[in-house]
């Protein structure tokens, strides 16, 4: 039985080491996705800024200059000018030929019942994009570790094939001896021949699989794929059944707020709330203060604009604005929003099902991944022990060269079986210690 334990190796010049552990912090540094949410967080911070910045004073200055081309006619009624009322209205010319103005403008918001809200708003929203990082590193997390197990499975496959083709190497000398001697016939020179070309192509295979895995691995990390790297883990044999109930232990135990999807609808729930309460507060009157200063002046000629006094002018109030009626727009607003909780309290219950049908199936599917390991191990013990005496059988010249063929072959078979089951073993565990919420506990 095996579980997965990791130690260091040593270091090999020229190459960047990790550890497991190590290639997913550094994935969740560098990964373009998780690099995205960072940004959007950052983002989602000056949004924040924004939305405080309501209540800070608003201070503007604006200035103009204007030439009146055609000074506009008045007409005023004959009493005006102390004429009888068959004279008609009269045309006057009110007005001068430039004008300018500088005026400086300061507003203070004093009530706003929708601005207490959006502050509310503004720290859930800061929440939830943090909750979107969190949820990109630990998808990261998944990919890297399942690379990561993908490159360990290759690099033991070799191993064991080089193991394997150093065997059967010695026994090819062997039975070329043999023939010499005129103990065999060149058959079975070429019958092992076969057996080794095969195995060969087999680890140039496994080569470039390994080569495949690195790139990927790479990939997911953020790293450039011609950067060499060094993994310094490796798979130890350990009893699993100690394993396999700590996974159902946290399963009874499990909070669904170690999801990080269901904290962040969670998260998705107060900002729906906080939407229809913001909705509400805008039936309340509106109250900011305002205070204007400055200058202003008007002239038949230009010259006269610049050595002329200008007038001062100044006003300082409150502004008073309360809704009396909208057509009924935030009434169907509110139901829209209230729709939208709704939906979003749907999902979380929808939410909470699936999540308990994935812990359930990483359960199946890890228990089921053991027993699989469990047997493949077995298998594999078995298959080397047969292979083991069919040799000895043979070189006693009790057995046959097919029978030593035939052995190296379930080995073989065998061998493949048992990685194949191990590498699935590693996945069904990255993907239940995903569904419990357990893969990543990083910042």
């Amino acid at each position: 039985m095996l579980m997965l334990t990791f130690c260091s190796i040593e270091i090999v010049y020229g190459q960047k080491q990790y550890s497991l552990n190590e290639a997913i912090q550094f994935a969740t540094e560098r990964n373009i996705n998780v690099q995205n949410t960072k940004l959007d967080a950052t983002s989602a911070e000056a949004r924040i800024q924004e939305i405080r910045s309501v209540a800070l004073p608003q201070a503007s200055i604006s200035g103009q200059a204007l030439k009146n081309l055609a000074i506009q006619t008045v007409f005023l009624p004959p009493a005006f000018f102390q004429l009888p009322e068959s004279a008609g209205p009269q045309g006057v010319r009110f007005g001068v030929k430039y004008s300018g103005s500088l005026v400086a403008a300061v507003n203070q918001l004093i009530f706003d019942a929708s601005y207490k809200v959006g502050l509310k708003a503004a720290d859930t929203y800061r929440e939830l994009a943090q909750k979107n990082v969190t949820s990109s590193k630990i998808e990261v997390a998944g990919q890297v570790a399942k690379a990561y197990y993908g490159v360990l499975v290759s690099e033991e496959r070799i191993k064991l094939l080089d193991l394997n083709i150093g065997r059967l190497d010695s026994t090819l000398r062997e039975t070329r001896e043999l023939n010499r001697q005129g103990f065999v016939e060149k058959i079975d020179i070429d019958r092992l021949e076969v057996q080794a070309n095969n195995l060969r192509t087999e680890r140039q295979k496994v080569v470039n699989l390994i080569e495949l895995s690195y790139v990927l691995l790479k990939y997911q990390m953020g790293l450039s794929v011609d950067e060499p790297i060094k993994l310094t883990d490796k798979i130890q044999e350990q009893n699993l059944e100690e394993l396999e109930r700590l996974a159902q232990y946290e399963a009874k135990t499990f909070d669904y707020n170690q999801r990080i999807e269901y904290s962040t609808l969670q998260t998705q729930l107060k900002l729906a709330a906080l939407d229809i309460e913001n909705t509400r507060k805008q039936y309340y009157p509106r109250l900011s203060a305002f205070l204007n200063y400055g200058y202003n002046n008007g002239r038949d000629k230009l010259s006269d604009m610049i050595t002329n006094k200008w007038f001062a002018l100044s006003s300082v109030g409150i502004n008073l604005s309360a809704p009396l009626f909208d057509g009924f727009a935030k009434k169907y607003r509110l139901q829209q929003q209230r729709i939208t909780l709704q939906k979003a309290q749907n999902s979380g219950e929808l939410l909470k099902n699936s999540i308990d049908l994935q812990i359930r199936q990483a359960q199946i599917m890890l228990q089921n991944n053991l027993q699989s390991l469990q047997t493949q191990k077995r298998n594999l013990d078995l298959a080397q022990e047969i292979l083991r005496v069919t040799r000895i059988k043979y070189k006693e010249g009790v057995g046959s060269n097919i029978e030593v063929l035939n052995a190296e072959i379930s080995s073989r078979e065998a061998q493949t079986n048992y990685f194949s089951a191990l590498l699935d073993f590693m996945l069904a565990k990255v993907d239940a210690d995903k569904a419990t919420g357990k893969l990543y506990a990083g910042n």
